[in-house]
């Protein structure tokens, strides 16, 4: 008899990535995996107390997608409706079984302790919730996934939260660590994937790169950097020419679609490296300079507990609804920051493609399961034929029209609504110099965001970047806006555009807006919360802003505990600081972390955030569980209300 310990052999290596749940209702689940071959998909339910649910066959087809990347590696979504609604808030087991294969045979330990098969349970109320975003592998930090996967094991299911909202930077494709992009090298070479022709690069082809010149800790050297010539993209920074990919650790940016594909499956599941001698100790590409090789090392070591917890996080990813949305790291540092930026990186070819790359990856990784309706069945056609055969004409067209796609945000119909905000590619551009930042939203998406608001009393919005960020770092980000360098301090947010920071404030004192508005975010690799109001003579909404970043990612201690002091100093609540900023007409009380040094307001610790909501959708318990063990809760501070 098969059991959870003895793993089937013949089926070793077959699931390579998932399943993850993305979007369920009673109505509708919709799940997504990666396999190693070309698999058909039975699926049987078990909802406790009721008859199991067996589904049929044909239904299984007709509510499948398949992806094929070549003979051995292949997407599906399974987008499934229901004859009849699934009960909420009660256990339901599934068994998703792969050409006869169970659970049991690809993941012996997916499930949790006590259950026969891995479940959901459907919780459209919000009374919980997880977010975070920014999870770097490489990162010299625990991974918040990890506590996300000890709550629900030692949680019963029917307190579990109702959904897992990952924010931005679910990987780093301008920042890889060495030992990393040699492992999805080495993977790629297993998986065999179409060759992908590379367009005006110093490189023909993804064979090239990938097992001859793959220049590790070097690719900026590849990446395009200069008006003059094929490869033609910089900008002129301060009399010198700069590179459009300004990540300061882009050595080892991704290129390929094989390289951005073969990252979620090697940070998502454990399988990929079953078969790899990637982190063992002496393994190291040939070439590297000996600061190279000590870099390497150091990535190791931390990589290995990273890969040890990846079962860890393909049991969450299988057991909670999982709602995704891109910030800049999924794609580039500087993704569309300035008009100038856009001009410069969707004019050349080769840079086009990188970036069509990423956001393809996005696409079939992430936001597919978003909400699938949102991509008409002939954008979904185009996007097979490229992954098919890669390179081409073909694949240059689908990346400019991924580039400009206008449907990436979507909303969940939870109670309150979650909504989900593309804050990368509906950018309100500067109207003063195409060198200045533009506002994370325009005008345009401003007004149907306020439409999508009109009929909801509450309402969990989601915006990677913070709406009610930190004053003095967006002052310094103002002042390097100012003197010319805003891609130096990636002068990103809300305030950072008069039309897009006035229009937001519009936007929260329309009479018919929700009285509630929960605001999740990342981004900033630290964490806090403000309780915000409306400032005049008729009460506005309730607005908190609740940011948990980064999942395994930290700001330097050092600057952040300055930062965050000095913001105390200067915007203080009698400071005339306050009247130069877009928020003056606001109210705001940040809560202090508990455990927190004296007036400390930013916790700079990796984990995930943990939100419990009350009955009108207003936040009763905000806790950020590190990975070091510790659960710091954000108290209400009433003593601490300064103006802004």
């Amino acid at each position: 008899m098969q059991t959870p310990e003895t793993p089937n052999s013949d089926a070793a290596g077959l699931v390579l990535a998932g399943p993850i749940l993305r979007r369920l209702t009673s109505r509708r689940l919709t799940f997504w995996l990666a396999t190693s071959q070309k698999v058909e998909l039975d699926l049987t339910l078990y909802p406790d107390g009721q008859p199991e649910i067996i589904i049929n066959a044909e239904r299984l087809r007709a509510a499948t997608r398949e992806i094929s990347a070549g003979q051995k590696l292949f997407f599906y979504l399974l987008d499934l409706p229901l004859d009849k609604p699934l009960p909420e808030n009660t256990w339901v087991g599934y068994d998703l079984r792969l050409n006869d294969f169970g659970w049991s045979d690809w993941a012996p330990d997916l499930v949790y302790p006590g259950k026969d098969n891995p479940g959901f349970v459907l919780k459209p109320q919000l009374e919980k919730l997880l977010h975070g975003s920014c999870r770097k592998p490489h990162h010299d930090s625990g991974d918040g996934l990890w506590r996300a996967d000890q709550l629900l094991e030692e949680t019963s299911p029917e307190d579990w939260p109702s959904l897992l909202m990952l924010s931005g930077d679910q990987i780093y494709a301008d920042d890889v660590g060495g030992p990393l992009l040699v492992a999805i090298h080495q993977l790629l070479e297993q998986l065999q994937l179409p060759e992908e022709a590379l367009p005006d690069a110093g490189i023909s082809s993804s064979r090239q790169l990938h097992q001859e010149q793959p220049y590790y800790y070097h690719r900026e050297d590849l990446l395009p950097k200069s008006r003059a010539g094929k490869q033609a993209l910089s900008q002129v920074f301060g009399g010198v020419q700069k590179p459009i990919f300004t990540a300061d650790q882009a050595h080892n940016h991704l290129v390929t679609l094989g390289e951005v594909l073969a990252m979620y499956l090697l940070v998502w599941s454990p399988t990929g490296w079953q078969t790899l001698a990637t982190l063992d100790d002496g393994q190291q590409p040939e070439g590297l300079t000996p600061a190279q090789a000590s870099t390497y090392q150091q990535e190791q070591a931390i990589l290995r507990p990273f890969v040890e917890g990846l079962p860890r996080v393909r049991r969450v990813l299988a057991h909670l609804p999982v709602a995704m949305i891109f910030d800049d790291h999924d794609i580039t540092d500087d993704w569309n920051l300035t008009a100038s930026w856009e001009e410069a990186a969707y004019g050349q070819a080769f840079s086009q493609r990188i970036l069509g790359n990423a956001l393809l990856g996005y696409w079939i990784c992430q936001g597919w399961g978003n909400a699938p309706e949102k991509f008409p069945d002939d954008l979904q056609g185009a996007i097979a034929q490229v992954v098919r055969q890669p390179g081409g004409k073909d694949h240059d067209e689908l990346a400019y029209q991924l580039l400009r796609f206008p449907s990436w945000h979507y909303h969940w119909p939870t109670e309150p609504v979650l909504l989900v905000l593309d804050t990368r590619t509906h950018r309100w551009r500067s109207e003063v110099s195409p060198d200045k930042p533009s506002g994370l939203m325009d005008w345009e998406a401003l007004t149907d965001l306020q439409h999508e608001l009109l009929e909801h009393q509450a309402v969990v919005l989601v915006s990677p970047a913070p709406m009610f960020g930190v004053k003095l770092i967006e002052g310094v980000q103002r002042l390097f806006t100012w003197v010319g360098h805003p891609l130096m301090v990636d002068a990103e947010n809300w305030m950072a555009h008069p039309g897009s920071a006035y229009a937001l404030m519009n936007l929260f004192r329309h009479p018919r807006t929700p009285q509630s508005f929960v605001i999740l975010s990342g981004d900033v690799h630290y964490s806090f919360m403000y309780d915000i109001e409306l400032r005049g003579h008729q009460r506005g909404p309730d607005i908190w802003q609740i940011t948990s970043s980064g999942i395994k990612n930290e700001f330097p201690a050092r600057l952040l505990d300055w930062f965050d002091r000095l913001n105390r100093w200067l915007y203080s609540p009698r400071s005339p600081l306050n009247w130069f900023t877009k928020r003056r007409q606001m109210k705001i009380i940040p809560r202090k972390p508990e455990q927190a040094d004296s007036g400390e307001r930013l916790l700079n610790a990796a984990g995930i955030g943990l939100v419990e909501l009350n009955a009108q959708g207003q936040p009763e318990e905000v806790i950020q569980l590190c990975v070091d063990g510790r659960n710091i809760h954000f108290y209400p501070q009433q003593e601490a209300t300064r103006w802004e």
